[in-house]
């Protein structure tokens, strides 16, 4: 059962997520974020210290569950090759089911400051890790090519990754973007062998 004060800070979170993905972080003040959630400002600041910290828990609670669910995902997978694919399922369903996640993640971020951009990439090591793990478990398997330099080419199939959802958002998400799934897996494989 969850508690009165956790159920406030998932209503905090989530108003956050849509007031932010809607107005851009700088233009998110606490109070339309309070307001969206039904709440007084001040009651915001019983959980949060500023703006800042609302989007570093934020994107902890959201990115660290979304690890969670590659990691558990990824141990059912039989071979890198389907690691990789399923890596990049996650990544993109994920995202287009949560289109404010991905505004917040993709566009936000980017304008972020270096302090704070590099609170997130700390978020995000345990998901990079994760990509380094599934090129050794395929050069292991001799299915990647034994050449592969795993500290950057974990960084290109996140980056890949990672750009083809910004485009997407771009484009005013004009096509499916897990319908793009296929395609870039067929892309990496294709680097990795």
């Amino acid at each position: 059962m969850i508690s009165k004060k956790q159920e406030k800070f998932e209503l905090i979170l989530e108003a956050a997520l849509k007031v932010i993905a809607e107005n851009g972080f700088h233009g998110s003040q606490v109070s339309k974020i309070a307001k969206e959630a039904g709440i007084a400002d001040g009651t915001v600041y019983l959980y949060f210290k500023n703006k800042e910290d609302i989007l570093i828990s934020l994107l902890q609670q959201r990115l660290g569950d979304l690890v969670l669910m590659f990691h558990s995902s990824v141990r059912e997978t039989t071979s890198a090759d389907d690691a990789i694919r399923t890596i990049c399922q996650i990544h993109f369903t994920e995202l287009e089911q949560n289109v404010n996640l991905a505004y917040v993640t993709q566009i936000e971020l980017r304008q972020s400051s270096l302090e704070l951009r590099k609170a997130i990439g700390h978020l995000l090591k345990p998901y990079i890790q994760l990509i380094e793990v599934v090129l050794e478990q395929g050069i292991q398997e001799k299915s990647f090519r034994p050449d592969l330099d795993i500290k950057l080419t974990r960084l290109l199939l996140f980056g890949g990754m990672d750009e083809v959802v910004t485009s997407w958002l771009i484009s005013e998400r004009k096509y499916s973007l897990s319908a793009q799934v296929d395609k870039t897996v067929e892309f990496f494989l294709r680097g990795l062998k």
